[in-house]
């Protein structure tokens, strides 16, 4: 498989705390061309999830782009989105591929060597691997990896892998130099005084 350099990840409780509206940051990520996106929503009700997963839908529809949901398998299913992504806390790789089917994507989150190792021997689709910086998106982010951590992990799995935690414009592409074939972005999305749409195509634009 392969996998878009850019992997925007809507997360339901950064927007509501910089008050932005989650159709105009789907409408702006849709206009910059993004063709995979996670949307994660920790504390929302299945109801509140399905509204919104609908809602990311409308807003990409005749988008070449595929849609993740995070956590929820079953929610992915009934949302007809095209996978889930799981933590180390969630259903096990194999178990969300039973919910999800083998035509959707399963995605696995990986903090160290061991999580790595176990990830490519499952059937998730794709690892990420991280925090690879400091990230403020999460209370409870594991340790830092770095870079360091990021190249033990391309020496672990031949699957594709997706760097996440701290990344932005400035060191996105030190980032895939040391071995990611993706990088997922969050708060850095968002940029005060830019347009998201303007930061997701500088991103592009320095991923190639």
């Amino acid at each position: 498989m392969g996998l878009p350099k850019l992997y925007p990840i809507l997360d339901a409780g950064l927007l509501a705390a910089r008050g932005h509206d989650l159709r105009w940051a789907a409408n702006q990520l849709k206009e910059a061309g993004v063709e995979l996106l996670q949307y994660r929503d920790k504390a929302g009700s299945p109801q509140s999830v399905l509204q919104n997963a609908a809602a990311i839908r409308e807003a990409f529809a005749g988008a070449a782009c595929r849609l993740i949901l995070n956590d929820r398998a079953d929610l992915a299913v009934l949302a007809s989105w095209d996978g889930v992504h799981v933590g180390q806390g969630d259903l096990l790789p194999e178990d969300a591929r039973r919910v999800v089917g083998a035509q959707r994507w399963v995605g696995v989150s990986t903090h160290n060597d061991e999580q790595v190792q176990r990830a490519d021997a499952s059937s998730a689709d794709y690892v990420a691997v991280g925090p690879v910086f400091a990230t403020g998106t999460k209370l409870d982010a594991e340790p830092v990896i770095g870079l360091d951590g990021l190249r033990r992990a391309r020496v672990l799995t031949t699957k594709p892998i997706v760097a996440i935690g701290g990344i932005t414009r400035a060191n996105a592409r030190s980032v895939i130099e040391a071995g990611a074939d993706s990088v997922a972005v969050i708060s850095a999305l968002f940029v005060e005084g830019e347009s998201v749409e303007k930061v997701v195509r500088d991103f592009l634009e320095i991923l190639g």
